[in-house]
């Protein structure tokens, strides 16, 4: 059984779903997506982005751009670094909130914390990537808009693995740090990087 509609038909109103990706990576963005569907245009075989091809992740984002309210929000590196990963998370679920046509007067929050200062109540949603379309729609999305940064950033900066790991720790990535030492975009406050930095 994939995600379905029911928690955002039991709430009523417009519903958003709010997910992440990019907490765990040394290197670029923490990217959120939040998502309003319209029950009438859900695309099919909305997932957990984790648990679909490239391609078809790739495929269904354009669906979700054409039939829905779709707003992303990034956390830069240095946010990332002067507020810590899960500060940085929650400032960009606000600002994909804050980023959708029309305010929904819910949001489906995947995991375990609700951000604070959001513009509408919010429920947390474990694993909810799995039970709400609208919160998979959301996975979908940001996984597809950050891992394309992330090929843009491999081709600036060849030797990371950045075009396949997408940021995080690797072989790869760890070999890279090793032999070309440290770029703008990782993330100093982390322990992999910040012991390079302290030599």
């Amino acid at each position: 059984m994939g995600p379905d509609f029911e928690i955002e038909r039991e709430l009523g109103g417009l519903v958003a779903g709010v997910d992440e990706v990019g907490r765990g990576p040394w290197a670029g963005p923490v990217t959120a997506c939040a998502v309003v569907l319209d029950p009438m245009q859900v695309p099919d075989g909305l997932n957990d982005s984790k648990k679909l091809s490239e391609a078809r992740r790739d495929a269904l984002a354009m669906q979700i751009l054409r039939v829905a309210d779709v707003s992303l929000g990034w956390a830069s590196v240095e946010e990332i670094d002067a507020l810590n990963i899960r500060q940085a998370t929650f400032l960009a679920m606000r600002r994909a909130m804050d980023g959708l046509t029309t305010p929904p007067t819910h949001a489906l929050i995947d995991g375990n914390a609700i951000p604070p200062g959001l513009s509408c109540p919010a429920t947390c949603v474990v694993k909810g990537d799995g039970r709400s379309v609208s919160i998979a729609a959301a996975s979908i999305v940001a996984k597809v808009r950050r891992d394309a940064l992330m090929k843009e950033l491999a081709v600036m900066h060849p030797g990371y693995g950045w075009e396949t790991n997408m940021g995080y720790g690797t072989a790869k990535h760890a070999a890279g740090l090793h032999h070309l030492g440290v770029t703008q975009y990782h993330r100093r406050s982390f322990a992999p990087i910040a012991k390079i930095l302290c030599g």
